[in-house]
C-alpha cells in the first residue's frame, strides 16, 4: 500500500474530527478559550475545559477523551508531566488517547522529563494554527492506523493485538517501527521472549534506536543473559542518555546480580537528569535503605512527598518509609514531623493512625523508653485487627510495608509471636514481591534473628509451593473441579498474585471446557482485578487475562465476565 501524503491524511482525519472529545488543561481562562476557538475552526465541536489537575482527574476520570492538551505549567507547582504520569499511573489514559503537552519551558531538565513520558507530542508555544493542525493530523492519523492494536490492547486480547500488529506490518509501510514496537512488547508481555528477542533484532537489522535495543536487552534478561544485557542497556546510555528508562534497566540487572550499590547508583543518575518523576525517586529511597544508605534515602523519599502534592500518586507509605529512615539516622524530631503531617493529611483514617503510633513507637525505643512504645504497639495491634478486616470488606489496599514495621515494633517490646505472625502472613500473601521479603528479612537482621527470619521464610515457601502443587496435580489428573476448588481455597487463603493468577486461569480453563457459569466467571474475574492492582505488567497476568478472553468470546459472554 503506498504512503499517504499530508492532504490523504487530512481528508481522512477531518471525517472524525467532530466525533473527538477535547480536553484542554491550563490554569488561565484566556489560553483555554484561545485554544479552544483555534479547534473549533479545524473542525472539532466537543472541547472541554479544566482550570487545575485536580478538575483535569475528575473529568477524565468520568468520561473519556480521545485528545487531552495539558499546559506545561500548571496549579501549586504541578505541570503537565506530572498529570500525565498521575494518569497512567491510575490506568485513565488509554493507549489510544493523545496526550499533548503545550510549554515555553526549554529547559533541559523538564524537556527530559516529557520525553522519557513520552506523551504524543511535545510543542514550544506560541504555536501557529497551521503546525498546530500538522501535528495534530499525523497524531491522529497514527492512532487511526493503529487503533485496532489499542482496541484488542485494551480488551486483553493480546493475540489479536499481535495479529493486528503484523496487518500494519504488511500494508502500512510508514507506520512498521510502531507495529513491531508494540508486537515486540506484547510478545513480552505474554512471555513470548524468543520471539520478542527476533522482532527487536530485525529492527535493529534497519534502525539504530534505543527501544528497539531496550527491548532487546529486556528479553535477554528475562532468558538470563545479564551481562549481554547490561552492555545493551549501557550502550543506550551513552548513544542515548535521555533514554532514562535503560537507567532502571540497568539497576534491575545489577540488583538481580545482588550489586546493590550499583543499582542505587543507576537509579540516581536517571532521578538526576528526571527529577520530576515521582516513582523513579521512590525507588532510589527503596534501594537506598536496603543498602543501609539512610540519607540518600531520606533525599529520596522527602523528594516524593514533596512532588505527589496533590496527587494520587500519594501514599502513606511515602512518610511511612521517611519516617523510618529518620529514625534510623537518629532524628526523631523530624521523625514526629513527617508522622504529624501524615494524620494531617489523612485525617480519620484508622490506617494513618496505625502508621504513626508504629512511628513513634520506634521513636520512643531508640530512646530508651520500651515501656512507653509497647503501650503504643499494643494500640496499633488492636488498629491493625480493625484495619485489616475492613480493608477485606471494602476491597482496600492495606499497607504491607506497614504491618513489616508494625512487625518490627513488636520484636522490640517483647511480642515476638505477634511479630512472627504478621510476617508470616505478609510474606504468603507477597513471596513474589522481593522488596517486601527483603524488608522482612531486615526486620529479623535487626532484631537479632537473622536464622528464624530465614527458617520463616523457607516455610512458607514450602507450604505455598505445596498448595499450588495439590490444585496442579488434580488438574494433571483429569479432575478439573477438584483443581479449581482446590486454588479457590489457596488464593482466597494466601492471595498472592501465584494463587490469583492460578486460581483465575483453573476457573477459564473450566468454563471452556465444561460451559459457562456466571458465578464461577465472576469469581474467576476478581482474582484477576486482584492479581491487577499486585501487579498490572506480570506476564502471567497478561497470560490469564488473554484466556479469559478468549473463553468470555466464545461464549458471547465478554461484558457478563468483565
Amino acid at each position: 500500500m503506498a504512503a499517504l501524503d499530508y492532504q490523504d491524511m487530512l481528508l481522512i482525519v477531518q471525517q472524525s474530527l467532530s466525533n473527538k472529545r477535547v480536553l484542554i488543561v491550563d490554569r488561565r481562562a484566556s489560553a483555554r478559550d484561545s485554544l479552544r476557538a483555534t479547534l473549533h475552526s479545524l473542525g472539532f465541536v466537543d472541547v472541554l475545559g479544566a482550570a487545575d489537575s485536580a478538575e483535569a482527574f475528575r473529568q477524565i476520570h468520568a468520561e473519556r477523551f480521545d485528545i487531552i492538551f495539558s499546559d506545561y505549567v500548571l496549579d501549586g507547582g504541578r505541570n503537565g508531566q506530572q498529570l500525565l504520569e498521575e494518569l497512567r499511573h491510575a490506568h485513565l489514559i488509554k493507549p489510544s488517547t493523545i496526550y499533548i503537552i503545550f510549554s515555553s519551558e526549554r529547559g533541559y531538565t523538564n524537556v527530559v522529563s516529557l520525553a522519557e513520558l513520552t506523551p504524543d507530542d511535545f510543542l514550544i508555544k506560541p504555536i501557529a494554527s497551521e503546525l498546530l493542525q500538522a501535528r495534530l493530523v499525523r497524531a491522529i492519523y497514527k492512532k487511526h492506523v493503529l487503533r485496532r492494536i489499542y482496541e484488542h490492547i485494551e480488551s486483553g486480547a493480546l493475540n489479536d493485538a499481535v495479529e493486528a500488529c503484523d496487518r500494519v506490518i504488511q500494508q502500512q509501510p510508514n507506520y512498521m517501527y510502531d507495529a513491531l514496537r508494540l508486537k515486540g512488547e506484547l510478545l513480552h508481555t505474554q512471555g513470548k521472549t524468543r520471539e520478542a528477542e527476533q522482532v527487536f533484532r530485525f529492527v535493529l537489522e534497519g534502525r539504530i534506536v534505543p527501544w528497539a535495543k531496550m527491548g532487546l536487552a529486556t528479553a535477554l534478561r528475562d532468558r538470563g543473559a545479564l551481562d549481554e544485557a547490561e552492555q545493551l542497556a549501557h550502550q543506550v546510555t551513552q548513544e542515548a542518555p535521555d533514554y532514562l528508562s535503560a537507567y532502571d534497566f540497568l539497576a534491575s540487572v545489577h540488583e538481580a546480580q545482588g550489586r546493590l550499590a550499583e543499582a542505587q547508583d543507576s537509579l540516581q543518575r536517571g532521578a538526576d537528569a528526571s527529577p520530576h518523576n515521582t516513582v523513579r525517586q521512590r525507588l532510589v529511597g527503596d534501594v537506598a535503605t536496603r543498602n543501609k544508605d539512610f540519607l540518600a534515602a531520606e533525599k529520596a523519599y522527602g523528594r516524593v512527598i514533596d512532588r505527589s502534592r496533590g496527587s494520587t500518586l500519594r501514599t502513606m507509605d511515602d512518610f511511612a518509609n521517611l519516617s523510618r529512615v529518620l529514625v534510623e539516622r537518629g532524628n526523631f524530631t523530624a521523625s514526629r514531623r513527617i508522622t504529624a503531617d501524615m494524620k494531617r493529611e489523612w485525617r480519620g483514617d484508622k490506617q494513618a493512625e496505625m502508621a504513626a503510633l508504629v512511628s513513634e513507637s520506634l521513636c520512643l525505643n531508640a530512646e530508651g523508653l520500651p515501656e512507653k512504645a509497647k503501650t503504643l504497639v499494643d494500640k496499633a495491634l488492636e488498629l491493625q485487627n480493625q484495619v485489616a478486616a475492613e480493608a477485606m470488606e471494602q476491597g482496600k489496599h492495606c499497607s504491607q510495608r506497614l504491618t513489616i514495621d508494625l512487625a518490627h515494633a513488636c520484636f522490640i517490646t517483647g511480642k515476638e509471636e505477634d511479630a512472627h505472625s504478621l510476617l508470616r502472613q505478609v510474606a504468603a500473601e507477597n513471596n513474589d514481591d522481593p522488596n517486601l521479603i527483603e524488608h522482612i528479612t531486615s526486620v529479623f537482621e535487626k532484631t537479632g534473628q537473622t536464622d528464624a527470619g530465614k527458617a520463616l521464610l523457607d516455610q512458607v515457601s514450602r507450604e505455598i509451593i505445596e498448595l499450588n502443587n495439590r490444585g496442579v496435580l488434580a488438574a494433571r489428573a483429569g479432575d478439573l473441579e477438584g483443581s479449581v476448588q482446590m486454588l479457590i481455597q489457596a488464593a482466597d487463603k494466601v492471595p498472592n498474585l501465584q494463587f490469583l493468577v492460578n486460581a483465575s486461569k483453573a476457573i477459564f480453563t473450566l468454563l471452556d471446557k465444561r460451559g459457562w457459569d456466571h458465578n464461577l466467571a465472576a469469581k474467576g474475574s476478581e482474582y484477576l482485578e486482584r492479581a491487577q492492582r499486585k501487579d498490572s505488567k506480570n506476564r502471567k497476568l497478561a497470560s490469564a487475562r488473554e484466556l479469559y478472553v478468549t473463553v468470555a468470546k466464545k461464549y458471547g459472554k465478554l461484558k457478563d465476565a468483565g
